[in-house]
């Protein structure tokens, strides 16, 4: 039997009532964080909102490390969604998660800061990753940029519901006379073989800042690698391994680890949302898989659920005892620190405080926080939610303006 066959079989029990049948297709987590009349709750609140099942629409198998993502595209009698399940090696339910299908984006309206005919866009590879270059046109010794996305197998980019804040960034900047280099991630091209941080990320920024620096337009001493989020996170050691970075942008850096950062936001979810009582069975698990990786003796081949995402013991052993903001303090190169003060992913009380304490009596460093700006470095909401991201919206213009000034200094 294929994944995509047991996923179609899973969705028919559910819409057929059959929760005990559903059930015994978990693995022993789900058994455990989903028990059967908690799952008949949960497809009955669907059903409330949704209507009945209609028709399973199609199923795409993606590739995990320990199994496949199975993504069904099920119309019910309200609306379509998107059911996303987890299925291991053994065939067992490790993950589940229902989202609404988003309608296609709309067509990108440049921000009023972009001078489209300031700058050129030439189709790259970096390694196997297709990537794009915005390049100022008829420039010479130009400041560049490479830049590294967040969690999630993001594009170019760096799609976040209605925003594109990469797109926003690549344009802004290459407007202001920087070349700029964005490109698919990884876990977006194909996983295959991902296991570690570095396997996703590090390799490719290595291999973007060697294309970038390799360009005949480009001031090697101006070359910079700006970070967002996991990016930003993990910048300071990409730094520290590759002498041709010059200068480091953190864009939202998280300074704790993906652990405690989950959990972070699950707590901040269900006080912003008391009435979804589903949302403490999430934190368990949370709270578990923290407890997990945290264990001394985690091993590289342990599985590790986190809300769905199969993961390994070797993604977090990969960044046991790594301190970004302790790597970057080592760094002999001039850092420009920006964080949203609305972000709720990684936050201005959580996550900035290391970087102030670790570089802050640094002149070579800059730092600037936003009042009124998400984890995109785009307007949020008050109180900040995910809603934000599906608000267009673009990265706000004093944003581009301070990096700008900061990849442009001699």
């Amino acid at each position: 039997m294929t994944d995509e066959t047991r996923a179609r079989d899973f969705i028919a029990l559910l819409a057929k009532h059959d929760f005990v049948g559903a059930s015994a297709a978990f693995d022993e987590g789900m058994r455990k964080a989903i028990p059967t009349d908690q799952l008949g709750a949960l497809w009955a609140k669907l059903e409330e909102q949704v209507g009945k099942l209609q028709r399973i629409d199609s199923v795409e198998l993606h590739p995990l490390e320990g199994g496949d993502a199975a993504i069904a595209v099920v119309t019910f009698e309200r609306a379509t969604l998107l059911v996303d399940i987890g299925i291991d090696t053994h065939g067992k339910v490790g993950g589940l998660h229902f989202a609404p299908k988003q309608a296609p984006p709309p067509p990108y309206e440049p921000p009023a800061y972009v001078k489209r005919d300031a700058f050129d866009e030439v189709d790259v590879m970096v390694g196997k990753l297709p990537g794009t270059l915005s390049l100022p046109k008829g420039g010479s010794h130009l400041p560049a940029v490479v830049l590294v996305h967040g969690s999630g197998p993001n594009d170019r980019d760096e799609h976040i519901g209605a925003l594109v804040p990469f797109k926003d960034l690549a344009w802004g900047l290459a407007s202001q006379g920087i070349a700029v280099l964005r490109y698919d991630k990884r876990t977006k091209v194909d996983p295959t073989g991902v296991r570690t941080q570095h396997d996703e990320v590090d390799e490719a920024a290595h291999a973007a800042v060697a294309l970038l620096a390799a360009r005949p337009e480009v001031d090697p001493k101006r070359l910079a690698l700006l970070g967002h989020s996991q990016g930003g996170y993990l910048a300071p050691r990409i730094a520290a391994d590759d002498h041709a970075i010059k200068r480091l942008v953190i864009l939202a850096g998280s300074t704790r680890p993906l652990e405690d950062s989950v959990v972070s936001q699950l707590n901040y979810f269900a006080k912003l949302h008391p009435e979804v009582h589903e949302l403490a069975d999430q934190i368990h698990r949370a709270e578990q898989m923290k407890a997990q990786v945290e264990d001394p003796a985690l091993a590289a081949d342990t599985p590790v659920d986190v809300l769905g995402a199969k993961l390994t013991g070797a993604y977090f052993l990969d960044v046991r005892g790594y301190h970004p903001a302790a790597v970057a303090a080592k760094l002999a190169i001039p850092i420009l620190v920006l964080q949203g003060e609305r972000d709720y992913q990684v936050t201005i009380a959580d996550d900035f405080p290391a970087w102030k304490t670790a570089l802050g009596k640094r002149r070579t460093v800059t730092f600037h926080t936003y009042p009124l700006l998400s984890h995109a470095f785009a307007p949020a909401g008050d109180p900040p939610s995910p809603a934000d991201y599906d608000k267009p919206a673009h990265v706000d213009a004093q944003v581009i303006s301070d990096i700008a000034a900061f990849l442009n200094a001699r």
